[in-house]
C-alpha cells in the first residue's frame, strides 16, 4: 500500500518515510501543501499522512480540497498536530479527516493508528443487502454506498458511513460508546470517547430533521446509542 507523506519538515518527513519503509508502505513525500495537493490528485495513495502547518496551503485546506474531489474523497487522511492544539484538530475533523497525531508520536503509535483507519475504510455493508427503507424520509443502500433522504442522495464521509452501518444494522439496541469506538475506528481509540460524540453529531446534522430532538440517533444516556427500531415499527 502506498502512504503520502506531506510535511514541511524534511528531517521529520524522511524519518517517517523510514518507519513506514520497515512497515512494507511505498512512500510518496512532498513538502508544502501546494504540491502535496497536486500528488495526491496524480498519485491516489491509500493514505495521507497531512501536517497541519504548511507553507503555500495550509493542511486544513488541502484535506478540504481532498475530500471536496470525487477521485480523492475516498482517500484516508490522517493530520499530524501540535500536541494540546484542540482547535486544530476539530478544524481537521470538520474538514473531512478520518484522524489526527499529536507531535510529538512514537513511529509505532503511528503505525498502529495508519492500520486502524486503513481497517475501518474497508467496505462496511458486507452483512446487509438491498434498499432498506427505514421510513418515508429515509432509505439505505449499503450495497451501493447510498444514503437517501426525501428523494435526494446524502454524501457522508467514511467515517460517517461506517458509523451508521453499525448503528442500523443493531437497530433497535443499545450500543456502548466503547463498542462504537471499538467497531468503527478500532482498539486503539479506546481513550477517545470525543470522536462518537463528534461524528453522531455530524450524522444527526445530516439526516435529522431536527438534530436537537433526533428521530433516528437516540442518546441513551451514560450508555450509547441507539438506532430507532425500524423494523419494528414498520409492523406494529
Amino acid at each position: 500500500m502506498r502512504i503520502a507523506v506531506i510535511e514541511d519538515e524534511r528531517d521529520l518527513a524522511g524519518l517517517l518515510a523510514f518507519q513506514l519503509e520497515k512497515e512494507g508502505y511505498k512512500v510518496l513525500t512532498a513538502h508544502d501543501g501546494k504540491s502535496g495537493y497536486e500528488l495526491v490528485s496524480s498519485e491516489l495513495p491509500d493514505l495521507v499522512l497531512l501536517d497541519i502547518m504548511l507553507p503555500i496551503v495550509s493542511g486544513v485546506e488541502v484535506c478540504k480540497l481532498l475530500k471536496k474531489q470525487k477521485s480523492t474523497q475516498g482517500i484516508p487522511v490522517i493530520m499530524l498536530t501540535a500536541k494540546g492544539e484542540e482547535e486544530d484538530r476539530v478544524r481537521g475533523l470538520e474538514k473531512g479527516a478520518d484522524d489526527y497525531v499529536s507531535k510529538p508520536f512514537s513511529p509505532r503509535e503511528l503505525v498502529s493508528r495508519i492500520k486502524a483507519v486503513l481497517r475501518r475504510t474497508e467496505g462496511a455493508g458486507a452483512g446487509m443487502h438491498g434498499l432498506i427503507e427505514i421510513d418515508e424520509r429515509l432509505k439505505i443502500d449499503f450495497d451501493r454506498r447510498e444514503i437517501w433522504l426525501e428523494g435526494k442522495i446524502v454524501k457522508l464521509r467514511p467515517t460517517e458511513y461506517r458509523l451508521l452501518y453499525h448503528l442500523v444494522q443493531n437497530a433497535g439496541w443499545v450500543i456502548s460508546h466503547d463498542q462504537l469506538l471499538a467497531k468503527v475506528w478500532g482498539y486503539e481509540y479506546r481513550d477517545e470517547p470525543h470522536y462518537v460524540r463528534l461524528y453522531i453529531n455530524y450524522l444527526r446534522q445530516k439526516l435529522e430533521v431536527d438534530p436537537a430532538e433526533p428521530k433516528y440517533i437516540l442518546t441513551e444516556r451514560g450508555v450509547g446509542y441507539r438506532f430507532m427500531d425500524f423494523r419494528r415499527d414498520r409492523t406494529e
